[in-house]
């Protein structure tokens, strides 16, 4: 029987060492990373007593900037990323998402994110990342708009933007709008 448990432990701490060296070459210990709310996006590492947690009780309203372009084509947008990010936190610490009151406008390098596949495809030659995210989010009640000052300088057509996206009419009004109504600006 001590032969037995010894085997069992020995396999168990073997496991343990293989899957913990692979996690270490890629710079992160076992089940450092999670996507909680945003499954495959916005990756947290959650800290259940840490200070500065949201608190459920509460509503949170906050508009992203998104203003910065991926890094290649084929990428999800980091400032998308970062929308996913905050909502998995929000909701690890245990916020409701009816307590997120979350809008991501993007403009600028960001434009092009907010573009339907076939028109992405065509300009980029593969098809937009970003629209599962943006899914993603939608469903867990986020809104993502675009400039539509943005739109024209970026020479798309407005009828090119993915629908699940909402036209607005500047990102500028959009930020200053909703910081006048309490919301709480988050640059990308």
């Amino acid at each position: 029987m001590k032969v037995i448990k010894s085997i069992a432990a020995a396999t168990l701490i073997a496991a343990t060492a293989v899957s913990f060296a692979a996690h270490a070459q890629q710079g992160e210990p076992q089940g450092f990373w999670s996507t909680p709310t945003i499954q495959g996006y916005g990756p947290i590492h959650f800290l259940p007593d840490a200070a500065f947690k949201p608190r459920a009780d509460q509503t949170y309203k906050i508009v992203f900037a998104m203003t910065q372009a991926a890094k290649s084509p084929d990428a999800v947008d980091p400032a998308l990323d970062h929308v996913a990010r905050t909502v998995n936190l929000y909701a690890a610490a245990g916020v409701p998402l009816s307590h997120l009151k979350f809008v991501a406008v993007a403009y600028g390098a960001a434009t092009p994110l907010v573009l339907d596949d076939a028109h992405y495809r065509a300009a980029y030659g593969v098809a937009n990342p970003n629209l599962p995210l943006i899914a993603e989010l939608k469903k867990a009640g986020v809104t993502v708009a675009v400039c539509g000052q943005a739109v024209a300088e970026h020479h798309f057509n407005y009828d090119w933007v993915a629908s699940d996206i909402t036209p607005a009419l500047s990102g500028l009004t959009t930020v200053t709008t909703l910081e006048s109504q309490g919301y709480v600006l988050m640059p990308l």
